[in-house]
């Protein structure tokens, strides 16, 4: 998970069921996800995109 990058990696820090669903994805899973970070502009986006992994 060090290729994360940090507005995610500090997102999911502070929702630890994200976290905990995100790690038990595939490598692949894990990339398409963080792929789609780089649309996020703004922390309340990226909260928002997080706290959509618990879906």
């Amino acid at each position: 998970m060090e290729d994360l990058p940090l507005g995610f990696g500090m997102a999911l820090a502070q929702h630890p069921e994200a976290m905990a669903r995100f790690s038990a994805l595939s490598e692949e899973e894990q990339k398409a996800i963080i792929d789609g970070t780089h649309a996020v502009r703004s922390k309340q986006e990226m909260q928002a995109y997080v706290e959509s992994l618990m879906k």
